[in-house]
């Protein structure tokens, strides 16, 4: 006999408006123009996104260098630097910024700051590709240094010359609560510090977290569908786990155990935003089949009206350049 289970489906989850947006760029790309596509990074960070569009002919690249003369480059969804930005220009490549729109919200403020003297601490993950690409807008020439931190301690180990010119930013996918933990350290300790008007954690990350968080509420088990090197769905588990709860980072139904459930009544599937809701579908699927299972869709934590509109020329009825 099977197990009983309710299935609990976090709203919202899955694909955010920045997501949506680059994807569609390199798909509009490859109708337009035609394989390769080169892609600076993976465009984000799933894998079923990225082997669906390597299979219809984008090529994933790190180095400008991998990318033949006359090629058509993308940006990822995780922006780059400006020195990127500049090389390719320069080489006449063709070029479509994917990045998303509140990451280049980040980077303009980050250029801003710079350009008037300020020193910048920047809250973000080290070597995360956002993280790079954000520092890469940060101009010393002017007389400031940026500094990267990732955890409440490093705030105390901060050396900054000049107090009164000091500014922070943040990268869009860090865990809401910690990172308002590290700012309020930060103002702490330099009260005169400059901030966003907004934070600059992405409206999809913040509604995902609070969704998370109605799950654990409920839920036994916690199945989060992301990819290993996403940002904000490793967020998410880490947000369960706080809960209390078992959680699973998953890319997809293959990766599920049927040891993981045990004497478990109610479990709770949610997904990053750079996962396709195809993927959640799938472990529905899987979890039916293997369980005497009941669907339970909670009532949006809020609607989603974002959209973020395409490149000029990639949109449907203009001519491709």
């Amino acid at each position: 006999m099977k197990q009983d289970m309710k299935i609990q489906l976090a709203n919202p989850r899955g694909f955010c408006a920045g997501v949506d947006r680059a994807v569609e760029i390199v798909d509009r790309a490859l109708d337009l123009f035609g394989a390769p596509i080169y892609v600076r990074h993976e465009i984000v960070h799933n894998r079923y996104i990225v082997e669906n569009l390597r299979q219809k002919g984008a090529v994933f690249i790190e180095n400008l260098s991998d990318v033949p003369d006359d090629a058509t480059l993308i940006f990822s969804a995780h922006g780059v630097s400006r020195a990127i930005e500049d090389e390719a220009e320069v080489r006449g490549l063709r070029i479509f910024d994917a990045t998303c729109p509140l990451v280049t919200k980040v980077h303009l403020e980050v250029e801003r700051h710079a350009r008037v003297g300020r020193d910048v601490v920047l809250i973000g993950h080290a070597g995360h590709p956002e993280v790079e690409g954000t520092m890469g807008h940060f101009d010393p020439r002017y007389g400031g240094k940026i500094h990267l931190i990732e955890r409440i301690d490093d705030v105390a180990h901060l050396r900054i010359e000049n107090p009164q010119g000091l500014a922070y930013s943040t990268q869009t996918t860090l865990s809401v609560d910690e990172t308002q933990s590290i700012i309020r350290a930060l103002r702490q300790r330099f009260p005169q510090i400059e901030g966003p008007k907004k934070d600059d954690i992405c409206y999809a990350t913040q509604n995902r977290q609070d969704a998370v968080r109605a799950l654990t509420e409920t839920c036994d088990v916690i199945l989060v569908v992301g990819s290993k090197t996403s940002s904000n769905s490793n967020r998410l588990r880490e947000i369960a786990e706080q809960a209390g709860k078992t959680a699973y980072l998953i890319d997809g139904a293959e990766d599920i155990s049927d040891d993981w459930f045990g004497h478990c009544t109610r479990v709770g599937v949610t997904a990053g935003a750079s996962a396709p809701e195809i993927l959640v579908q799938h472990v529905l699927e899987h979890l039916k089949s293997r369980f005497s299972a009941r669907l339970e869709e909670t009532p949006p934590h809020i609607i989603e009206h974002m959209v973020f509109a395409l490149p000029k020329s990639l949109r449907p009825g203009e001519s491709a350049r």
